[in-house]
C-alpha cells in the first residue's frame, strides 16, 4: 500500500544513509553531490527521498541531481562494464516496466517498444500467486521452472504487426489462469513446475525475440539488460545463447544491481552531473515520469 510504503521510507531513510556512509568509511563531509530519484514511482515514497535529499544537499552546500528511476536501471550496467559506451539497445524488464530502448548517447533515449498492458514482472507475480507460490513471483517461478517441462503447455504469445516491438503479457497471464480454471473444474491435478516453466518460456521467448530484432533494426551489436527481471536465470541463459548465435554481445548487471538499488541511481547521476544537469530545490516528485523526460 502506498501509505505504508511512505511510512517505511520515513522510518528507514536516515538509518540507511548513515549505514551507507559507515560501510563506505566516509562522512557527510566527503559528499560532493546528492542524487535522488524523482520518478517514476509512488508519489509518497518519492517525496520522502526528495525532501531528505534536498535538505542534505542544502545543508552540505553541494549540487542536487535528480535521476529518472528507469535511467538508473539502465545505468547499472555502467557499474559493471566500465568499457560500455552508447549506442546500444537496452531491455528494461521489471515488475512495473517493460521497455526496449535505443540509447543513442548518455541521456538520449528512444523507446522502440513497450508493454501495452501488464509488465513482465507483474505477470510473473500474478501467475505465481495463481499456482500458490506467493510473492515475489519472479524468483519463485524461476526456481520452480528448473523442475518442470517448458513444453508441457503451449501458452500464446502476443503478435502485433511485424514492425512492432511492443509487448503484451496480459494475454499470457489470462491463458495460464484459464488453463488452471479448466483443470480445476474437471477435477484434474496439474504439475506446478510444468505450468511455471511453460509460462516462463512464453514470456522470455517474446522478450528475447524483440530485443534481438531491435538490435538488428538499429544495427548495434550490444544489448544491455536491466531491471529486476534481469536477475532471472532463464532469461539470462536464453538471451546470452541467442546473442551468441546472432553476433550480439549481451550484458547483464550482477544480481545485486538488478533490483532497485542506490548504486544505479548514483551511476545515472554521474552522467547527469558530467553534462551539467543540476537540479534546484524546486525539484518535485513526478510519479509518471517518462524515460528521457526532463
Amino acid at each position: 500500500m502506498p501509505e505504508v510504503a511512505s511510512r517505511k521510507h520515513i522510518e528507514a531513510v536516515s538509518a540507511v544513509v548513515q549505514e551507507a556512509l559507515e560501510v563506505a568509511n566516509l562522512t557527510f563531509k566527503d559528499i560532493d553531490a546528492v542524487a535522488v530519484t524523482y520518478g517514476p514511482g509512488l508519489v509518497g515514497a518519492l517525496l520522502v527521498g526528495l525532501q531528505y535529499a534536498k535538505a542534505l544537499a542544502y545543508s552540505l552546500k553541494v549540487p542536487l541531481i535528480g535521476v529518472n528511476h528507469i535511467e538508473g536501471h539502465i545505468s547499472a550496467n555502467f557499474i559493471q562494464y566500465k568499457e560500455l559506451e552508447p549506442p546500444f539497445v537496452t531491455l528494461v524488464v521489471s515488475g512495473g516496466h517493460t521497455f526496449i530502448v535505443h540509447m543513442k548517447d548518455y541521456g538520449d533515449f528512444e523507446v522502440m517498444g513497450q508493454t501495452r498492458d501488464d509488465a513482465a514482472g507483474e505477470a510473473y507475480d500474478k501467475v505465481a500467486r495463481a499456482i500458490g507460490l506467493g510473492y515475489p513471483g519472479g524468483p519463485k517461478i524461476d526456481k520452480l521452472s528448473k523442475e518442470g517441462n517448458e513444453n508441457a503447455v503451449k501458452f500464446p504469445r502476443a503478435n502485433f504487426h511485424e514492425e512492432s516491438l511492443d509487448f503484451s503479457f496480459s494475454g499470457i497471464k489470462s491463458a495460464v489462469l484459464n488453463h488452471l480454471n479448466k483443470l480445476e473444474m474437471k477435477g484434474e491435478e496439474y504439475n506446478k513446475a510444468d505450468i511455471a516453466a511453460s509460462f516462463q518460456k512464453s514470456v522470455v521467448d517474446v522478450l528475447v525475440d524483440n530485443a534481438i530484432k531491435a538490435c538488428k533494426i538499429k544495427n548495434v551489436d550490444k544489448i544491455a539488460i536491466a531491471g529486476g527481471v534481469a536477475a532471472n536465470s532463464y532469461l539470462r541463459n536464453a538471451m546470452t545463447k541467442r546473442g551468441d548465435s546472432e553476433g550480439i554481445k549481451v550484458l547483464f548487471p550482477e544480481l545485486v544491481l538488478c533490483t532497485d538499488n542506490a548504486a544505479m541511481i548514483g551511476s545515472a547521476a554521474y552522467f547527469e552531473y558530467s553534462r551539467g544537469r543540476i537540479a534546484d530545490l524546486t525539484l518535485n516528485a513526478s510519479p509518471n515520469l517518462k524515460l528521457g523526460q526532463r
